[in-house]
């Protein structure tokens, strides 16, 4: 994407990589220790408002019909504006700050975005008896089917994540960015309009998805949980495969992300036989079934591993297992989020600064705005240090791994009939925790760092 993941110099690591992979590997291992050593029984989790960590539908206001507005002049900027997307104000917007930056502050924040979601807005406007009688002949909405789960929300963020990831050339078109999310809005609206408030809970995704980040937000905003970071983390997540899936997506996402920025990803396909993957069509057909196998592998490894770990804490099935240690994903996923995306959000969002002077990027536009609200601002790629880049996402790796330890150990404990049961249970996603921080590091290591040559 125009400055996609666009790295600078790398930095020369004063060690073997296998240093650092081993010092953040042995953190988590201690804080398991420190935890196991605690021990005791979970406190109660109280569980306000509607279920799964998302507050109950609002009514519209003002900053509902802004944003709407706002969302009817990005994409009329996508549509007639300029089809560069470092020009044009609406690939950054949605690409860098709606898909990344604001994913990003609900983890810090809370889901603070329900009355400004211009899609949740939309799917609440034509949630009304009146309207619904006159166009569908009943007052009432269609019951959510209970096989469609989050399915809807599920496939709204894999096609999303696959436009990113694959076809991404392609997706960043002004143009075609404001087609998709046009068609997508129309969606809300019916969805709103045939089943009402669930549609707006379980299937409309930037809905799930901010609601999902929010859990480790500081503010509720009246999601369930407590108040507090990482407060809506205990409350349980739905169980239907559906739910799973969407929290998984999360992670699989950002891994595959990593996967494709390292210098060996792209090699490895430049030496496919017949250099099939040179051809725009087989690349995109290719990537989308490395996708696909990424995200099974890991399903099955996190299924296994949490699977294994009820059995031993409960000494029951291991049905459940994954559902019950889902929350402890979610860090591990926001960590990998801000680290891989860190680069990216402060060199490209430095390009949102001439786009406020000339949202749709064209020539006659009759603002005149001052430095650096102009075309004579330059983004600065190297804003600071790749030293910087690797030690903030070593440590944001480690310390998300140690929290997930944290949460895994208080979600055993709520299901296992006793302490040394539940601490069992833990060696386990222990051993799966160990494997995926070290993993992330090298992910992470690869395109930032080289090592250099340590002689005795």
């Amino acid at each position: 994407m125009y400055l996609a993941h666009a790295f600078g110099e790398r930095y020369e690591l004063p060690l073997p990589l296998s240093v650092f992979l081993l010092g953040g590997t042995l953190v988590v291992v201690f804080s398991f220790l420190l935890v196991a050593r605690r021990g005791g029984e979970p406190d109660a989790v109280p569980v306000p408002g509607s279920a799964d960590g998302q507050a109950p539908p609002a009514p519209v206001r003002w900053p509902g019909w802004v944003s709407i507005a706002v969302f009817a002049a990005l994409a009329a900027c996508g549509l007639w504006g300029a089809q560069e997307p470092a020009e044009n104000v609406l690939p950054t917007v949605f690409w860098l700050i709606g898909w990344i930056a604001v994913p990003l502050s609900c983890g810090l924040a809370g889901d603070w975005t329900r009355p400004v979601n211009p899609f949740a807005v939309l799917a609440r406007l034509t949630d009304r008896p009146g309207l619904r009688r006159r166009l569908l002949g009943t007052a009432d909405p269609v019951p959510w089917p209970g096989w469609l789960g989050w399915w809807p929300a599920a496939v709204g963020f894999f096609v999303v994540a696959w436009a990113e990831l694959v076809v991404n050339q392609t997706a960043v078109v002004p143009a075609n960015t404001a087609f998709g999310l046009l068609a997508y809005a129309l969606m809300c609206a019916a969805g709103g309009l045939v089943f009402g408030a669930e549609f707006g809970r379980r299937g409309e995704l930037f809905t799930v998805l901010f609601a999902t980040w929010g859990r480790l937000g500081y503010a509720r905003f009246g999601a369930p949980g407590r108040p507090g970071l990482g407060g809506g983390l205990p409350v349980p997540f739905d169980r239907h495969p559906s739910r799973i899936a969407f929290v998984l997506l999360l992670l699989v996402s950002v891994t595959f992300d990593g996967l494709l920025a390292t210098p060996g990803w792209a090699r490895w396909e430049r030496q496919i036989p017949g250099n099939l993957v040179l051809h725009p069509g087989w690349l995109a057909a290719w990537r989308t079934v490395a996708f696909l196998l990424v995200a099974a592998l890991l399903a099955l490894v996190f299924g296994v591993f949490a699977g294994l770990a009820r059995r031993l804490a409960t000494g029951g099935g291991a049905r459940g297992g994954l559902a019950d240690l889902l929350p402890s994903l979610l860090p591990i996923a926001y960590g990998y989020l801000l680290a891989h995306n860190l680069q990216y959000l402060l060199v490209n969002g430095q390009l949102l600064m001439p786009l406020l002077g000339n949202p749709p990027g064209l020539p006659g536009w009759p603002v005149r705005l001052p430095y650096p609200f102009d075309d004579d601002f330059q983004p600065r790629v190297q804003l600071l240090p790749s030293a910087v880049y690797w030690y903030v996402s070593m440590a944001a790796v480690v310390v998300v791994h140690v929290i997930a330890v944290v949460v895994a150990s208080a979600q055993l404990r709520r299901v296992a009939p006793s302490a040394s049961r539940a601490r069992l249970g833990e060696y386990p996603w222990l051993a799966v925790m160990v494997g995926y921080t070290a993993m992330s590091l090298w992910l992470l290591a690869q395109p930032l760092v080289t090592e250099a040559a340590h002689t005795s």
